[in-house]
This record gives C-alpha cells, structure tokens and sequence, in this order.
C-alpha cells in the first residue's frame, strides 16, 4: 500500500479504486507465475491506447489549427510512440513500481522501453475509468504534450527540414529564405550569423562557424516560436 501512495504521488493522482492502478502496474508474466491469468494490464493497455490517441489528437488539433492532416499525424505519432512514452514512464519511476514475474525482471524488463510504453498507457486507462476525461487529460499533458516534447519530436529531422514542414503544412504558400546577417572574426576562424525569415516576418536567428551551421541554429528557434505562435 505504500509503494502505491508513493506512486499515486508522483502521477499527481490518488485513485478511489486502487485495484485499478494495480492492474495497470501488473505484467502478464506476474500474472502467469501467480496463476491469476487475465489480472494482467493488457486489457487496460488496449483502452489507454486509444485515449491518449485521442486526448492527443484534440490537443494538437486546437493547438495548430493551420496544420494540415498528414503534419497532424506525423506529429501524433511522434509524441506517443514507444520511446517518447517510455520516457514519461521513466519520468515518474513508473517502472519501480512494476510486479514482473522472475523472468523478465532478469532481463531488465523494468527499463525496457516496450513494457514502459504499455504500462504507461495502461495507467493512463486506470486514471481515466477512475477519474475521468479531464483527470487523464492533465496527464497528458503534463507527461507527454509538453511544449519542450513536442518541439523535439518536430526537430527529430534536421532543424530547416523540419521548420519547412511546419511552415508547408497549411499549404499557403509561405515563403522561406535565410538571410545572412553577419561575418566576424578572422577568415580562419568566422562566425556567421544567420536569420530565418517566413515571407517578410522573422522567425529565428542563430550563429556558427559555417553558414549551414548558422542556418540551422536559427531554423532551431523558428521552430519553437512557431510552434509557441500556434498554441
């Protein structure tokens, strides 16, 4: 019961029903070993798999109304896929307060990415049949939707691959250039300085030792103003 309070602490929820979280905590090897098939939290896995898809989906809806479609799915995939999940998880010690059977506590299984991922979805199903749809939005929100996340996962490619995407995706027809502001120092040893410009509004500016380096610097920070721009 402790370890329970101790992670009901960390999620910043305490369940009505703690029998919930602790399905959402159990493994299916723990449930095999323990003869008690079926108390595994694969069934929760499933429901929270599809509320966070769709809890997600709202967000980045209103969040960007000028993004098309496909920049909206490529973008929720990013977020919710196993490794981004899995770091929620480890966020919240999610993985100490697992019950494993003896074998895949062994191989690790409380650091693996895959059993996080579910685990953590799992949970996101407890919260929600225990407290409902804005207790499991605040969730994710704030393990999972965080602007810093989300930024990232857009500058998962290079940083002006990345903000062309973003600018692209309402399909307006917005022009991009990157404008060269200045050179310094020695011809062995320059730093250039770079801005990023969408039509005739500035978005990033950034310095490096090349004017590539320079360029993607400032398509760095276009891309967290613009993104701050469409909440």
């Amino acid at each position: 019961m402790q370890r329970l309070d101790g992670f009901m602490d960390k999620l910043g929820y305490s369940f009505r029903d703690e029998s919930l979280l602790r399905r959402a905590l159990t493994h299916s090897s723990w449930a095999v070993e323990q003869h008690r098939m079926g108390e595994d939290n694969e069934r929760l896995e499933y429901l929270g798999d599809a509320v966070l898809e769709y809890l997600v989906s709202m967000r980045l809806y209103d969040a960007h109304p000028d993004m098309r479609e496909g920049a909206l799915t490529r973008l929720r995939a990013k977020l919710v896929c196993e490794g981004a999940l899995a770091h929620a998880a480890r966020s919240i010690q999610l993985g100490d307060y697992l019950l494993l059977g003896r074998g895949e506590e062994q191989s690790g299984g409380r650091d693996k990415d895959s059993l996080l991922c579910d685990a953590f979805e799992a949970t996101l199903a407890a919260v929600y049949l225990d407290g409902g749809l804005e207790q499991a939005q605040r969730l994710v929100d704030t393990l999972v939707l965080t602007k810093e996340a989300e930024a990232a996962q857009v500058s998962t490619k290079d940083s002006k691959t990345a903000f062309q995407e973003l600018v692209h995706a309402d399909h307006t027809g917005k022009t991009i250039r990157y404008e060269l502001v200045s050179e310094d120092g020695p011809d062995h040893s320059k730093t250039f300085t770079m801005r990023v410009m969408v039509d005739d509004i500035q978005w990033g500016i950034g310095s490096g030792q090349s004017k590539q380096a320079a360029g993607q610097a400032a398509a760095k920070m276009a891309i967290e103003a613009y993104l701050k721009a469409c909440d």
